[in-house]
């Protein structure tokens, strides 16, 4: 579904603030992988959604999703088939706007018909916006007249994931988007994110700074350090790890131990 080839991005060539957030990515990602991402800060993950997104170009390599080349295609039209979730629970909707409007917005953005920016939701589409938002266990369908300015953050990323997904995307990036939630809103919205992709069988990259989530999550861990993929583990040999095995894996791997105390208080959370 996903294939980054050889993708690198060099940020203020030439001049003292120069920095090579990529160096060399290759990542390939079967249908309904669902990898979880660790790294430092300035490790490169957030460059790495960058790139799939659209946000920039890469200077080097290639980006392929779903067969086709989108190293070049504009981030606005990469949104139609890409969801992306940011861990500011403020990006990703219009506060001004009820619920039931941004949902609308969401669903004819990635809608397949010709024109659909000007087309309208039908009775049906509402109703079926009612009954997705049932699913989230926050009230919210009974809400949807109100502006989500008003919603709490836990309520406004649950929100931004049911938008993301209301079209079912080739591909969800999640950056962190628990991380300013507190723990027990964090874990709610974790849960409806392993629901929903599960579900629809959506392929996933989620960054996350929290270690056990980074194992328990998903079916394929990645570490990352300088702009490069340093670790890949799925399958047996990621079921039996621990999160002590994975950290002294990544050791081995980047020559260095990881020091994101972040990551590091997550372990003993």
């Amino acid at each position: 579904m996903l294939k980054l080839n050889h993708v690198s991005m060099t940020f203020n060539p030439g001049t003292v603030n120069e920095k090579k957030a990529l160096n060399d990515v290759s990542l390939h990602m079967a249908p309904g992988d669902f990898a979880t991402i660790v790294g430092s800060n300035g490790a490169g993950k957030s460059t790495l959604f960058g790139a799939i997104a659209g946000s920039f170009w890469p200077d080097e390599g290639e980006v392929i999703l779903d067969g086709r080349d989108i190293t070049f295609e504009p981030e606005h039209r990469r949104s139609n088939v890409l969801g992306r979730l940011f861990q500011d629970p403020m990006r990703g909707t219009a506060p001004h706007m009820t619920i039931e409007e941004n949902l609308a917005l969401a669903y004819l953005r990635a809608s397949k018909a010709r024109n659909a920016y000007f087309s309208r939701v039908t009775k049906q589409d509402k109703a079926d916006f009612r009954e997705k938002l049932a699913l989230l266990d926050m009230g919210l369908e009974d809400r949807m007249t109100q502006p989500v300015g008003l919603l709490s953050g836990g309520q406004r990323q649950a929100l931004t994931l049911l938008m993301a997904t209301l079209v079912t995307p080739k591909l969800l990036l999640l950056d962190e988007h628990t991380a300013a939630l507190d723990p027990a809103t964090a874990e709610k919205v974790l849960a409806l994110t392993r629901d929903i992709v599960a579900e629809r069988q959506i392929t996933c990259l989620m960054i996350t700074h929290n270690m056990k989530d980074a194992l328990g999550l998903g079916n394929r861990t990645l570490m990352m350090d300088s702009g490069r993929i340093v670790l890949d583990v799925s399958g047996d040999e990621r079921a039996g790890m621990t999160v002590d095995d994975l950290l002294a894996r990544f050791a081995a791997n980047a020559g260095k131990a990881l020091d994101n105390d972040r990551i590091l208080l997550s372990e003993m959370g």
